[in-house]
C-alpha cells in the first residue's frame, strides 16, 4: 500500500497506479472505501478514478458493489515476457496433445497461492470444466495446481495447507493427506485429481521444467483415469519436455 502518492500534487497517472496497486494477492476484492484507504486517497478521488477504470475494463464492479481487477489488466499481463513466451512456446505442443487425446488441455502457472490458467484447448467431446483462460482456481483441487504446489516454496505450501476449502465432496481437505500426495507427486512426476474440482471430471498433470526450475504445468481433463492414465501421463511428459527445451536458454 502506498502513502506518498496520495499527497496533493501527485499526477493522475500516479494516482491511477496507486489505485491499481491497492489490489494484491491478499486483497483481490475491495470496496471503494477499502481502495481509498489502501491507496491513501480521498474517497471522492477514488470514486472518479475507479469509474474511469471500470469503463476502460481495467477494473470490474461486481453486483455486490466490490471491485476486482478487470480483463484489460489480465490481457496486459499476458504480454509480460515470462507468460507470453511460455504460452507461445507451448502452443504447438498443446495442439498436439489435444489432437491426440481430444481432452481439455491446460497450461497453467502459479500465482501466489492459486493456479492461473494461461491457455486452454477444448472441443465438443471434451469434459466441461470450470476453468477459463485467465481464471484462478484452488491449487489443492486441480491437477495442474497440485503439480505447482508440490514444487512451490515451503511458505506457499504452508499457506495453502492452512486453507483447504472443499469444492466438491471429493476435494482433499486434510493437510496430512495432501502433504503425502505432494511427496508422491515429486517422486512420480505427475499429479491427478478425481472429481475434486468438478463432478464428472478427472485430471492429470505434469510439471514444465526450465533450467531445473518448475515454471508451469500442463494438464488434461478427462471423464475417467481408470484406463488411460499411464498413456495420458506419457503424452504429457513428452509435451512438457518439449516445452521445457523450447523455453530454455
Amino acid at each position: 500500500m502506498a502513502g506518498n502518492t496520495g499527497r496533493a500534487g501527485a499526477t493522475v497517472a500516479a494516482r491511477v497506479l496507486t489505485v491499481l496497486g491497492a489490489f494484491d494477492d491478499d486483497h483481490r476484492t475491495l470496496t471503494l472505501s477499502q481502495i481509498a484507504r489502501r491507496a491513501d486517497l480521498p474517497v471522492a478521488t477514488v470514486h472518479r478514478l475507479v469509474a474511469e477504470l471500470v469503463r476502460g475494463e481495467a477494473l470490474e464492479r461486481r453486483p455486490s458493489g466490490e471491485y476486482v481487477v478487470g480483463r484489460m489488466i489480465w490481457d496486459l499481463g499476458l504480454l509480460a515476457p515470462a507468460r507470453s513466451e511460455l504460452r507461445e512456446v507451448a502452443s504447438p505442443f498443446l495442439h498436439d496433445l489435444y489432437g491426440a487425446t481430444l481432452a481439455t488441455v491446460h497450461l497453467a502457472v502459479r500465482e501466489g497461492t492459486e493456479v492461473l490458467y494461461v491457455a486452454r484447448l477444448s472441443g465438443h467431446q471434451s469434459v466441461p470444466v470450470v476453468s477459463t483462460v485467465g481464471s484462478r482456481l484452488p491449487m489443492h483441487a486441480t491437477g495442474v495446481g497440485k503439480v505447482l504446489l508440490a514444487f512451490a516454496p515451503p511458505e506457499v505450501q504452508q499457506r495453502v495447507l492452512a486453507n483447504l476449502t472443499r469444492v466438491t465432496p471429493y476435494t482433499i481437505t486434510q493437510p496430512g493427506r495432501l502433504e503425502r500426495e505432494l511427496v508422491e507427486i515429486r517422486q512420480s512426476g505427475f499429479a491427478q485429481t478425481i472429481e475434486e474440482m468438478s463432478l464428472g471430471a478427472c485430471s492429470v498433470a505434469v510439471p514444465i521444467d526450465v533450467a531445473e526450475e518448475v515454471v508451469g504445468s500442463v494438464g488434461l481433463v478427462v471423464p475417467s483415469l481408470r484406463r488411460d492414465r499411464d498413456r495420458l501421463v506419457s503424452a504429457l511428459m513428452v509435451a512438457a519436455k518439449g516445452i521445457g527445451r523450447s523455453a530454455g536458454p
